[in-house]
């Protein structure tokens, strides 16, 4: 008896994760997610490959060639485990045949349909089976063991594989700067021990080694720039970057700053309450308030879900109340709502503070967005800090599991490992099956 595993994308590239794990008896996917980049390195945009076939798509190597993964095959896959709701770990799950089961974690559901909700996306998963941090649950005769992770998703998991005597772990996206940074030092010190094989992501792997700056050093930076006189404050970050949603919040209170979001943001935060204690438009944030941008609003009505604009109704700050009190204001934005920064009066010189991963600037909307507000005289600062594990922290996970063999996945450095781990480094290609 045998525990054997193929990295199907992710050897050599950050984004479109997708690990096949099998048993002479049971047959499992750890992630299923949509690349970020294109075999030439610029961002992939699907788009493109939209009209295509299932058969053309694994044709031309943007879905993997799985037996009995996809709709009108045999099936033959038992489950399929979500890490986290990045469309790099979930993004190609509308191909799976439909009566598969899914296991993920609660809030991680509620995301993807949130997704539905305010995107194109259009993603229903039917068997659906919630796990808990730390209950091993099994699927056929593999056993599986949830940890949960720090990273810059919300519901984000490790997890352990174990059947017939062997072990394997999978890192998935994790850090130790973040808001749930004692969720890793926990681990550290609870860390299954001798696993077979860990595939340990490497994203920042080929940056700069130094220590990324926590969320509460963010916090403070936010609140240095929002506590400058007769400026309006905006924000573009993830409107799903929970841990930074409530730095910004946390930063406003210290700098007696009203919040102000858009429904989107607003619906994110409501739901996600339901499992941690962070601030959502209610009576008990009452310096958190919703702007009613325009394309999401006309989108929710037209669609007929015109009921999300009134739940938060009685929050609602309008374009004429910003206009007057400007410098009161830290406003969330992204590129759809310039029409709306158009509409609001006296924000000329105003900061804009960009929260993101430095790579998205290269986009067209985002370029165009922000050239737009140097016109009207913003200043523009960059205040963020990486979704991802720095070198010290993918070192602190390998001494706490302490593996027989480390196998690089999600990054485009696997050759640096050798430079920084003294286990023994497994580099695989996509693909190749290894049997532990």
């Amino acid at each position: 008896m045998t525990l054997s595993f193929k990295i199907h994308r992710g050897t050599q590239e950050i984004g479109g994760s997708c690990v096949e794990i099998w048993t002479e008896r049971t047959r499992i996917l750890l992630d299923f997610g949509m690349p970020l980049v294109e075999k030439d390195g610029k961002e992939f945009d699907y788009r493109k490959y939209k009209s295509l076939s299932t058969e053309q798509l694994i044709e031309k190597s943007i879905l993997p060639d799985i037996k009995g993964l996809y709709k009108n095959d045999n099936p033959l896959i038992d489950g399929v485990i979500i890490s986290h709701p990045h469309q790099d770990h979930f993004g190609f799950i509308n191909f799976i045949y439909e009566d598969v089961q899914y296991y993920l974690g609660e809030a991680t559901h509620k995301i993807i349909k949130l997704n539905n909700l305010f995107t194109q996306q259009d993603i229903h998963l039917k068997n659906t089976n919630y796990f808990d941090k730390e209950k091993t649950f099994r699927i056929g005769d593999i056993s599986v063991t949830p940890y949960w992770a720090d990273h810059s998703a919300f519901d984000a998991y490790s997890f352990l594989v174990e059947s017939n005597g062997k072990s394997l772990f999978y890192s998935g996206d994790f850090r130790s700067h973040g808001r749930k940074a004692k969720a890793f030092y926990w681990f550290t010190y609870n860390a299954p021990k001798n696993v077979d094989y860990l595939l340990l992501e490497g994203t920042t792997i080929g940056r700069a080694s130094k220590p990324f700056k926590s969320e509460l050093e963010i916090e403070s930076d936010l609140t240095k720039v929002f506590k400058e006189k007769d400026k309006i404050n905006l924000v573009y970050t993830s409107g799903q970057n929970i841990d930074r949603l409530v730095s910004i919040y946390k930063a406003c209170i210290k700098a007696n700053k009203i919040m102000v979001v858009d429904i989107y943001v607003a619906k994110v935060l409501e739901v996600l309450s339901k499992f941690a204690k962070i601030p959502y438009p209610s009576e008990g944030f009452k310096n958190l308030k919703v702007i009613f941008a325009h394309f999401t609003s006309r989108r929710l009505t037209n669609e007929g879900n015109e009921k999300v604009l009134y739940q938060f109704k009685k929050y609602k700050i309008t374009k004429e109340e910003i206009s007057k009190r400007f410098y009161d204001i830290v406003m969330l934005v992204r590129p759809s709502m310039q029409v709306d920064l158009k509409k609001i009066n006296g924000i000329d010189g105003g900061n804009l503070i960009y929260s993101m991963w430095e790579g998205y600037l290269k986009k067209p909307s985002t370029k165009k967005f922000i050239d737009y507000l140097m016109n009207r005289k913003f200043t523009i600062h960059n205040i963020h800090t990486s979704g991802h594990a720095d070198t010290d922290t993918l070192k602190k996970m390998v001494e706490a599991i302490k593996p027989k063999n480390i196998v690089p996945i999600h990054t485009f450095e696997r050759d640096k490992y050798k430079n920084i781990f003294k286990e023994s480094i497994v580099e695989l290609r996509d693909g190749e099956t290894r049997i532990i």
